[in-house]
């Protein structure tokens, strides 16, 4: 720790011309906390990864069980398949689930399909799940916002 010496009152003549002061200087200190302020909030936006998949909104859901085992299958609206963080195309989906179902036979995956996306393509995707034996699917989605109609 540092101290700052200060003229104490008085002529310079006398021997305790400067005393001790101990006061702390806090503005390194300060310093120090802005600019880790503005590195954690830069930083944060940064630690989120995810596929960018705007769900459909329905009223009456029910929320999914929690489960480490199971996929996440991304439909995104321009038809670009993600099956756990990787990239696939359609034909690479179906190898790969049948590899997953022969590893895990109660495997289970969860559909985000955009909401812009063609009925078609989520068709084709949806027969290539089936195809490779996997019969626990579930679609994702959000809950409706609050646009409840009045009861009467």
């Amino acid at each position: 720790m540092a101290a700052f010496i200060k003229p104490s009152s008085g002529a310079k003549t006398s021997r305790r011309a400067f005393a001790p002061m101990a006061d702390i200087n806090i503005t390194p200190m300060v310093d120090v906390m802005l600019v880790l302020l503005v590195i954690f909030i830069v930083t944060a936006p940064l630690l989120t990864s995810g596929v960018n998949v705007k769900l459909p909104q329905t009223t009456k859901t029910r929320s999914l069980p929690q489960d480490n085992k199971a996929l996440t299958l991304y439909v995104e609206k321009n038809g670009n398949l993600t099956l756990n963080e990787a990239a696939l195309t359609l034909d690479a989906l179906s190898a790969r689930l049948k590899a997953v179902r022969e590893a895990n036979a109660d495997v289970r995956i969860y559909v985000k399909g955009d909401t812009d996306v063609p009925y078609g393509t989520m068709m084709q995707v949806m027969t290539e799940v089936t195809a490779a034996g996997i019969t626990q699917v579930a679609f994702v989605t959000e809950p409706a916002k609050n646009t409840a109609k009045p009861r009467r």
